[in-house]
């Protein structure tokens, strides 16, 4: 692989590693995990996050209330709180870590081998952070599919369902994990380098 090309695979590997980040970023603050619509009170919608609940009116009005205590919260939420906030913390430090290790900034040794070391711990580093992403949000997602259909509850109850925020989360965690494939790809073609 010429160097031009690997350069623009480790760019687009980069910003799409970033676009996943950021992502994941909003999934972790958006109060809408979950969300209640009820029946009886159409102009009404109920949505549940990591960090708030939150109603929102159909004339535009939202009021958000903090959660009191973390361990009044589910246990899928007070996992997923951790896990995404690590998630967020691990993915800067290696969108960091791999942007050191690109071929076109020299702000590093000019050895070719560091950098390819540190393109490969930051691309490590970027899926771990997107099945830290992952994990929570598909078990959060898991848990209102299972708590919908569960037959043991009234039809006449309202029934969580599947927010927006859980997408967030999915194709964040999906774009950092091509992004950090696509540096890895740059990493092996520039084996014989």
């Amino acid at each position: 692989m010429n160097l031009v090309h690997r350069h623009r695979l480790q760019l687009v590997g980069l910003l799409l590693a970033l676009l996943g980040w950021v992502l994941t970023g909003t999934c972790n603050y958006l109060p809408d995990w979950k969300n209640l619509n009820l029946d009886l009170n159409v102009l009404e919608l109920w949505t549940m996050g990591l960090w708030q609940t939150c109603v929102v009116q159909d004339g535009g009005g939202m009021q958000c209330k903090v959660f009191d205590s973390f361990l009044d919260l589910p246990l899928e939420f007070r996992v997923s709180r951790i896990l995404v906030s690590t998630s967020n913390g691990l993915g800067l430090l290696s969108l960091l870590v791999s942007s050191l290790g690109m071929d076109c900034l020299k702000v590093v040794e000019p050895e070719q081998k560091v950098k390819k070391q540190l393109l490969l711990l930051g691309v490590v580093l970027l899926w771990v952070s997107a099945v830290l992403a992952l994990i929570p949000v598909s078990w959060v997602a898991h848990t209102v599919v299972q708590e919908f259909w569960d037959e043991a509850i009234l039809d006449i109850v309202p029934r969580w369902e599947i927010g927006d925020a859980l997408f967030s989360g999915w194709f964040g965690g999906f774009f950092i994990i091509l992004g950090g494939s696509l540096l890895l790809s740059t990493v092996c073609s520039s084996a014989d380098h």
